[in-house]
């Protein structure tokens, strides 16, 4: 059965974007890109809520063309350009990145039906609002945040409205050279 997997930057007070949306404290580095484009190679889709799927799609398409973009940018922009999108949104009326596809809401039955499919695990992205829809359904199974070595003090929590306690073992950690550390955690079940 294919995983769902959250993979998510945050802040040391549990913020996924500063006051504004602000992500400008995001830790990112050659080291980092080599485990993102690991991660990419192991998934076939990105399941991601408007605002993160705006963010996206306004950065990578063009970051591909860009011939000052990194060579592990470019990489990631390649494979996120080609994978499957699957865009939870009431508001927007329809998608239009490659291989973009619009569900107006989390259905747990229907995301459970992707799970049985053939094919690689899915990745949500930011996108904090489906996040919650997911965890409350037991949807995800692999939580991997990323604590930045910062305190931002206000902005987007990750876990907001969350009804019921979801209990999680500790599956592994990495320390990453820009002070990062990963923390892997799997629902006991």
């Amino acid at each position: 059965m294919r995983k769902i997997i959250l993979s998510e930057m945050m802040s040391l007070d549990g913020f996924i974007a500063g006051p504004d949306d602000d992500l400008s404290w995001h830790r990112v580095d050659e080291e980092f890109n080599q485990y993102a484009i690991e991660l990419l190679n192991s998934i076939d889709t990105i399941l991601f809520g408007r605002v993160t799927y705006q963010l996206f799609e306004n950065y990578w398409p063009a970051a591909a063309l860009n011939p000052s973009t990194s060579k592990s940018d470019l990489e990631i922009a390649h494979k996120i350009n080609d994978l499957t999108k699957i865009v939870f949104s009431r508001t927007l009326q329809n998608v239009s990145w490659k291989n973009s596809r619009l569900l107006k809401e989390v259905i747990p039955g229907e995301i459970q039906k992707m799970k049985r499919q053939p094919g690689k695990d899915m990745v949500i992205y930011g996108s904090g609002s489906i996040v919650s829809a997911f965890m409350q359904s037991g949807l995800i199974d692999d939580y991997r945040i990323f604590v930045n070595p910062v305190v931002l003090g206000s902005g987007k929590p990750l876990f907001k409205n969350i009804k019921n306690r979801i209990n999680l073992r500790l599956s592994n950690t990495r320390i990453f050279n820009n002070g990062n550390v990963l923390l892997g955690h799997q629902p006991i079940t």
